[in-house]
């Protein structure tokens, strides 16, 4: 019956750009996955909705794990001391080949399904970057590997890795720490965007803490001279930074947030708090910027005559591509070909670059080729660097939005919560699984794969960017 299932599929799996997929492995995951279709796309509705924000995950991350324990995997809760962070395991033995998922939203995001915007509840959050399909799509490839495991066609260990607090605090930093992957032999990650491609590129270094000063509060009007403000001091760092920046790289960004500058017009402020970030292309240079950032922090505190108090909160380090893992990648993308939108999907997409104010193109329908690695790539940052330190990674990114989309914003949640996210999560599951097939059909790629990632690495030893002790789980959001 099976093989009669796979002739049929090997008749019916005709990519609209790219080439018939003949192995049976690969027919086999890609059928699981679309008969996993209409559940993955219900899991991810309902983490949409959800839309909890960083280490507050509890719904999304037990509807995720729910659905593990229910496809039969073995299900660890509350691992690297976070609650919302556990791991969905099947088979056993050599290779171990993880997979990422992410599922933390982001504050103030709130945002129907329309392609204007339209908060669903003023304020609340929202998934401004597409973490509702990401840990889905990831745990349904996992899914259908299990169940080649499970029949025998393969030998060794599947393992999703359920990650929270990617967009803040940087959960994945405590995981490592925890051990959870010091026997993975690769680890495959995806992440929703504006195109499609084997993704090669690295990422920004960054770190986080904050900056408290201390000093007396006094009448403003009556006596301020008795008063040592630590708004002001807050006023100096900034003012610091702020010269700071006509004197670093290009490659350099630095953030930060005022959480507390005092709360009354007529007292002079005894206390105040700044969240600071510094991010470069490479941690060498972030170490840098961070160290100067630090004694102008100081130098504040010395003008305005009071205390002041440096903490850190994490700091991660930018990816460690794999180009080698990323070129099998690019094979399967071509085997699957590009993803059909409809008229419909394709009007939703251009009213929202409309609304953002971007050209007005539509969805990005191509498969990128397999681009050049970037000496100093710019963008974002993600804890999955750290993992890709401690195990090769292969990355995908995978079209959700229409091209241009603002990240970060109201227009993908917008997307994420409907068709063009759900088609986009459905493809990327296939994917990561097609490549997935690969490594574990062929020991020889992960050999290879194993090689890149510790001529990359070199001599250097990870150590992450965390401060001693449990993570943050009551910090001030």
């Amino acid at each position: 019956m099976r093989t009669l299932l796979l002739l049929i599929l090997a008749l019916v799996v005709q990519p609209v750009f790219g080439q018939t997929i003949n192995n049976e492995n690969k027919q086999a995951v890609i059928q699981s996955i679309e008969d996993q279709s209409d559940a993955l796309t219900n899991l991810s509705d309902r983490i949409w909705e959800y839309a909890e924000i960083a280490f507050k995950e509890s719904q999304s991350s037990e509807a995720l794990a729910a659905y593990a324990e229910e496809q039969g995997f073995r299900v660890t809760r509350g691992v690297g001391e976070i609650p919302t962070a556990f791991t969905a395991e099947y088979g056993s033995g050599k290779p171990v080949i993880g997979i990422l998922g992410e599922f933390d939203a982001l504050p103030g995001l709130s945002q129907k399904t329309v392609p204007h915007k339209e908060p669903m509840i003023e304020g609340e959050p929202g998934h401004g970057c597409g973490h509702n399909l990401f840990g889905v799509a990831s745990l349904g490839a996992a899914a259908s590997i299990k169940e080649l495991i499970e029949s025998g066609e393969f030998e060794g260990t599947i393992r999703f890795y359920g990650t929270p607090a990617e967009e803040k605090f940087f959960g994945k930093l405590w995981m490592i720490r925890a051990g959870l992957f010091d026997d993975v032999d690769v680890v495959m990650d995806w992440h929703p965007g504006d195109e499609t491609e084997a993704d090669v590129q690295s990422s920004l270094a960054l770190v986080d803490f904050l900056v408290e000063y201390y000093g007396q509060a006094a009448h403003a009007s009556g006596d301020p001279w008795n008063g040592r403000s630590a708004s002001d001091a807050l006023e100096l760092y900034t003012d610091g930074i702020n010269m700071y920046r006509e004197h670093i790289k290009p490659t350099v960004r630095i953030h930060y947030h005022i959480q507390d500058a005092g709360k009354v017009v007529n007292v002079v402020p005894d206390y105040s708090k700044i969240w600071t970030r510094v991010r470069d292309t490479r941690r060498e240079g972030m170490q840098e910027v961070w160290n100067q950032v630090e004694k102008i922090a100081e130098g504040a505190a010395m003008m305005a005559n009071v205390d002041y108090k440096i903490t850190l909160i994490s700091g991660i380090h930018e990816v460690l591509p794999n180009r080698t893992g990323g070129a099998a990648l690019q094979k399967n993308l071509e085997a699957l070909g590009t993803i059909n939108y409809s008229k419909e999907e394709e009007d939703f997409a251009k009213q929202i670059q409309q609304a953002t104010n971007s050209d007005t193109v539509g969805i990005d329908m191509q498969i990128n080729p397999l681009k050049e690695t970037a000496e100093h790539p710019m963008g974002g940052s993600t804890d999955v660097g750290d993992v890709s330190f401690v195990a090769p990674t292969i990355r995908l990114g995978v079209t959700t939005a229409p091209k241009g989309t603002p990240w970060h914003s109201w227009a993908v949640v917008a997307t994420g919560g409907m068709s063009i996210g759900h088609k986009g999560m459905v493809y990327a599951s296939k994917a990561l699984a097609m490549t997935m097939v690969d490594l574990f059909e062929n020991p020889e790629l992960i050999s290879d794969v194993k090689a890149e990632f510790d001529e990359r690495k070199g001599d250097y030893v990870y150590e992450g960017m965390i401060p001693p002790g449990p993570p943050p789980l009551d910090f001030e959001q």
